[in-house]
């Protein structure tokens, strides 16, 4: 079991990539904290997997060895001159915000024990500017930013922080808003060069190669899961 012992902490647990995150980590030994705005979702995520032990030490939230920051929002293709200040502040604070925030409460604990390992989920839009809108793309360029840094800094003592970055997943995320149309419409042209969509386990199963001693030695590293979408 690849995360025996370990405590980790994951958000957007409740469903699509964070869900599976949670299943297969606990299913490799780590007990985990489950973070989502939908607690109905992240209890029935719980209840469905995790030991009686697990759950005891789930409570116990001094010892972080792992931090997934995973939770993110789409801005529904929306170019610049129609993203208002409202979206905009709105996906920088659920995209880039809430994950430095996290990492900065979390990183002093780590060094003090002695390291650990943060994963943040950044996107085929980390890369490019033609996967996403106008603050989405931003947001995940600026997460893709903070992973460098984080991993820069604090490396020489204990502290791992690479990216994955998934493409197109299927997902509920993906359905909660309707498209903007110049979006779409500009975005629809190259449907042709998207490979068929992954499945959340396939992100899954390479965070949990990112966030274990296999990959001990991978440090600041962005990997792309998408099917080789940004090889077209």
């Amino acid at each position: 079991m690849r995360l025996k012992g370990k405590v980790a902490v994951i958000t957007g647990a409740a469903s699509g990539i964070g869900r599976s995150m949670v299943r297969l980590f606990v299913n490799e030994g780590a007990s985990v904290v489950a973070v989502d705005i939908d607690e109905a979702g992240c209890i029935g995520v719980i209840a469905n997997i995790a030991t009686a032990e697990g759950q005891a030490k789930i409570l116990d939230r001094e010892r972080i060895d792992i931090l997934c920051n995973n939770a993110g929002i789409l801005d529904s293709l929306t170019p610049l001159v129609d993203t208002d200040d409202q979206l905009w502040d709105r996906i920088m604070a659920v995209n880039v915000t809430a994950p430095f925030q996290l990492c900065r409460a979390v990183v002093p604990k780590m060094i003090e024990a002695g390291g650990g390992v943060i994963l943040n989920t950044c996107s085929a839009a980390s890369f490019t500017g033609g996967r996403a809108g106008c603050s989405y793309t931003a947001s995940k360029h600026a997460l893709l930013g903070l992973t460098r840094s984080i991993a820069w800094y604090y490396g020489d003592q204990g502290i791992r922080c690479n990216a994955i970055a998934p493409g197109a997943i299927q997902t509920k995320m993906q359905f909660r808003d309707v498209p903007h149309q110049g979006g779409m419409e500009k975005y629809s042209k190259y449907f042709p060069t998207l490979p068929p969509h992954g499945k959340a386990m396939d992100v899954a199963e390479v965070a949990c190669f990112l966030v274990s001693d296999e990959s001990r030695y991978v440090n600041g590293a962005a990997l792309s899961v998408d099917g080789g979408w940004n090889s077209f």
